[in-house]
């Protein structure tokens, strides 16, 4: 069969309108989205995910900070992936994201899913997909991930530069988690993840060396690596007994007042049922886990705003031009 340039063109056409919505629309997530349309998908995130941990396994908390950065931006829509275009700024350029990697875990994933069932999955599902599977890869719960979401087609820049602060109070970090339709039990429970991974100096030279609610000891040990008045500074993990395990460990060090943060600190010693909650997920591992499972899907299931254009992105770092 031939075709004309028109009936090409033509063709161009449907799959573009097939790759894109004009604006983000109404529709639930599902677990089995991609049953019938990939039914292979989540096979191919575990197996590149399970590659690549085994190769760097600091790459698991990695991806968890990404899936987190990208959802507090106008909801999960990948747009953390873009780089810079002529008509906006990279979410990678702000200040909080400076740190934040990943980013080529994504792309490899993509370009599979790309070959085995092209124009299919979306960027965002695939960073939900990679966190639900980085956190059972250290150690902590599973769950079934609803899917369905869809790429944005611009980047905002200015709002990842309000992402919560290292500094913030907890006022403040309640504040910020309501606004995106997450309450202080989703808060407590998400900010678990700091059970894992490092944090750099920058981050929690205040809480080390002006913060007078600290432990002694702890805060002497970390300021050899991040003391006053420098500019530089070591990272420093967040539990310093179990770094890369998935537990419930991080709230046994709210409680002896060694949180690494200051708004990892905040969450504990206030008193009433915030405290309450820290001490239960300190003891009870299993209710944390399933916590933070519920507080991860939740979380995840954070729209883009209605007028925000969407699509299924071709490759992650760019939109469908």
């Amino acid at each position: 069969m031939s075709f004309s340039n028109g009936s090409w063109v033509a063709l161009a056409l449907l799959l573009f309108a097939a790759l894109m919505s004009s604006v983000n629309g109404d529709h639930k997530l599902s677990a089995r989205y991609y049953d019938k349309t990939c039914p292979n998908v989540q096979r191919v995130v575990r197996t590149v995910m399970a590659n690549t941990v085994a190769r760097d396994p600091t790459v698991s908390p990695a991806i968890l900070r990404l899936f987190f950065h990208d959802c507090f931006v106008n909801g999960c829509d990948a747009s953390v992936l873009l780089d810079s275009t002529p008509f906006f700024e990279s979410e990678k350029d702000a200040v909080p994201n400076a740190s934040v990697r990943g980013y080529e875990v994504i792309d490899e994933i993509k370009s599979v899913l790309e070959h085995d069932c092209p124009a299919t999955v979306s960027c965002s599902d695939i960073i939900a997909l990679a966190s639900r599977d980085a956190v059972g890869m250290l150690g902590g719960p599973s769950w079934r991930m609803p899917l369905g979401r869809k790429d944005s087609r611009t980047a905002d820049k200015d709002g990842a530069e309000n992402l919560p602060s290292p500094h913030d109070n907890f006022t403040a970090l309640v504040s910020t988690f309501r606004e995106r339709g997450l309450n202080a039990r989703d808060m407590t429970a998400l900010s678990g993840a700091h059970t894992v991974g490092m944090a750099n100096c920058e981050n929690y030279r205040d809480r080390v060396n002006d913060d007078i609610a600290i432990d002694a000891s702890f805060a002497e040990t970390r300021r050899k690596t991040c003391p006053a008045g420098y500019s530089e500074g070591g990272m420093a993990p967040f539990d310093e007994q179990t770094p890369m395990r998935f537990d419930n460990a991080y709230y046994k060090n709210l409680i002896a007042r060694r949180g690494l943060l200051s708004s990892d600190q905040a969450l504990y010693g206030s008193g009433g049922r915030q405290d309450d909650l820290v001490k239960m997920y300190s003891t009870k591992g299993e209710v944390f886990a399933n916590d933070f499972a519920r507080a991860m899907i939740k979380m995840g299931n954070i729209s883009p705003s209605k007028e925000t254009p969407v699509e299924v992105r071709l490759n992650c770092r760019m939109v469908n031009w």
